[in-house]
């Protein structure tokens, strides 16, 4: 049994978790406490050797810098091998405040080889308005390292991707994004997963505290009215409707990952009545170099190299398996175990039983 099949089968035993309830915290967000996406362009610097190779869009950002300290120097008569231009990302959380920290990620846009040991210069985040948000700043951590010297006759190891970084808590906030969560005693609650029953079911949770307060406008969005002793209390009522809990419901889908060999199926799969059959052939062909020293006595004949093919067919004991009832997750699993399939077949019997109409669940292949 391959370990992926290990993994479905013991997401098939742990099923009926599914069935659990969450906060609605973790089930919905607040309608007004978003996250913003902020990216600038910057220089790292230090880098031995390892930045880009004289990039004209580097160079000339080198002596933009140079020219801030009074510097007039020509782009062309810059050598920047110790300079990568990079492009920095972060999200900058709601109700974050002026001088507050965040993490932001440092990716390289040119040809340098590792951005091991930099520091990035001072840079403005802007976000999608086109204003400053916040400034980054500070050495850049790549968790891997490039060894090495490459080239003719050299050898070279890497580990990771050494030119994307990070710098923890390295932008501080300079301005903060205004975010108004509720209005006229009234919040709106947004589900991760919109589904209409699971927005039914939260708006049921939330009225058996507050009753008539919930509304459930659509599969992702649940109205809430203030009760009258939390009026003034917006912060206070929010806590309190986040330690609620409801019971999501889950859509029947598989999620197939091909290039990482990962299944996630949820408990809700099911099959029609079907019957699922599998067998292997497989085919080997060798190649055999050999010598043929003949044995002449007048000396006349000459050594040659030989080459024998085999080929060898062997067919797998195919197998038939008859649902004869709606299985779940759990039988489905099961099966597909007794088959002995390897993960890439059972890829394939899934797409087979979704095309021949067998298969009750989305199919989703990344």
């Amino acid at each position: 049994m391959t370990r992926m099949l290990k993994y479905f089968l013991t997401a098939a035993l742990l099923a009926p978790l599914a069935l659990s309830a969450s906060r609605v915290k973790d089930l919905t967000l607040v309608e007004g406490g978003r996250d913003n996406q902020l990216v600038g362009y910057g220089i790292v610097v230090g880098l031995a050797g390892d930045g880009d190779s004289n990039a004209a869009a580097t160079l000339r950002s080198v002596a933009n810098i140079l020219q801030r300290y009074g510097l007039q120097l020509n782009p062309t008569d810059i050598k920047a091998k110790n300079a990568a231009a990079v492009m920095i990302t972060s999200d900058l959380g709601a109700f974050l405040k002026p001088g507050a920290r965040i993490d932001v990620n440092v990716a390289s846009m040119g040809d340098a080889k590792s951005l091991q040991g930099g520091v990035l210069l001072q840079t403005p985040l802007l976000g999608a308005d086109g204003r400053v948000y916040a400034v980054a700043q500070g050495p850049v951590a790549i968790g891997g390292f490039l060894g090495g010297t490459g080239g003719a006759g050299g050898a070279t190891v890497q580990k990771n991707h050494p030119t994307v970084g990070n710098i923890s808590s390295g932008a501080i906030v300079e301005r903060e994004i205004p975010a108004t969560f509720v209005h006229d005693n009234t919040l709106r609650l947004l589900l991760h997963n919109p589904d209409y029953t699971s927005a039914s079911r939260l708006a049921d949770a939330i009225n058996l505290r507050w009753v008539g307060s919930a509304l459930p406008v659509d599969a992702a969005t649940v109205t809430v009215t203030l009760p009258a002793d939390y009026r003034g209390r917006d912060v206070a009522f929010i806590a309190d409707l986040g330690q609620i809990e409801s019971v999501p419901d889950t859509l029947a889908r598989i999620v197939i990952n091909e290039r990482t060999g990962t299944i996630v199926a949820t408990s809700t799969v099911r099959l029609s009545q079907v019957a699922i059959a599998h067998g292997s052939l497989t085919i080997t062909v060798t190649n055999q170099q050999g010598v043929s020293q003949p044995n002449s006595f007048n000396n006349s004949g000459q050594t040659t190299q030989v080459s024998s093919t085999q080929t060898a067919v062997n067919e797998g004991k195919g197998s038939f398996i008859i649902f004869s009832e709606q299985p779940t997750i759990e039988r489905l699993a099961a099966a597909l175990n007794a088959l002995g399939v390897s993960t890439r077949e059972m890829m394939a019997i899934f797409q087979t039983l979704k095309r021949s109409g067998a298969l009750q669940a989305e199919l989703v292949i990344n």
